[in-house]
């Protein structure tokens, strides 16, 4: 008998916080599930998706395979958020989870649910959601403060963006994950600064004049960290 057998183990599970932009109601929005009325505990409950992992999978993949399994979602943005092993966090028994953050345009994908554990999927107000399974609340308040601390030095706000924007939807999309006002002026001094969006030779009416459309040169953005430069608003 090997010595790894002689402990008792842990399960070991996956679950993604994604977030959104409602663009009808000016709102960041988190990806639900409803369990089934089977899937002992919690059933009927909304919950983040997640699942427990393969034996032959990494983690990220397990991670898309099970938002693709309970959503229909697939993601081109998705990190390693945060592992969650309170020993009373799921009944069934110790189960650790590894949260994954992920960011999508929800009037860009279409989203199901096809799986006999998922009742339901929907978008979430992330300031109205309903009480949630397990720990989720919790999971979902770390991703959100995740999210609102990455976004001060990191361009992921673009993420929740069509691929090309004005620069005041740029800034709409800092205020509503930050839940405040920021100075017009200096956002636009400081975002243009950092020499990674494009001005596109293209206008779209904001107001009383047309608005330029920009987007985001991400080859220049690895560039740029790559010398070691620090962005920050």
């Amino acid at each position: 008998m090997s010595e790894a057998t002689v402990y008792p183990r842990a399960d070991v599970t996956v679950d993604m916080v994604v977030f959104g932009l409602d663009p009808d109601h000016d709102r960041l929005v988190v990806l639900l599930i409803k369990r089934a009325q089977a899937s002992q505990p919690f059933d009927g409950y909304w919950a983040l998706p997640g699942g427990f992992i393969a034996m032959e999978e990494s983690l990220e993949a397990s991670a898309r395979r099970t938002l693709e399994r309970e959503a229909g979602l697939t993601l081109s943005y998705l990190e390693q958020l945060y592992t969650f092993g309170d020993p009373q966090r799921d009944p069934r028994g110790r189960v650790i989870s590894v949260a994954y953050l992920g960011l999508v345009r929800p009037e860009e994908v279409s989203i199901h649910a096809d799986h006999p554990a998922t009742a339901d999927v929907r978008w979430w107000a992330v300031d109205d959601v309903p009480e949630l399974a397990f720990d989720h609340t919790h999971l979902l308040e770390t991703a959100h403060r995740r999210l609102q601390t990455k976004v001060s030095w990191q361009p992921i706000g673009v993420d929740l963006l069509p691929e090309a924007f004005t620069l005041s939807d740029l800034q709409r999309v800092y205020e509503i994950i930050l839940g405040r006002s920021l100075d017009k002026r200096n956002f636009r001094r400081k975002i243009m600064g950092f020499d990674v969006l494009v001005p596109l030779d293209q206008y779209r009416q904001d107001g009383h004049r047309p608005a330029q459309l920009f987007r985001f040169d991400s080859e220049r953005y690895t560039e740029l960290l790559d010398k070691g430069l620090a962005f920050e608003l």
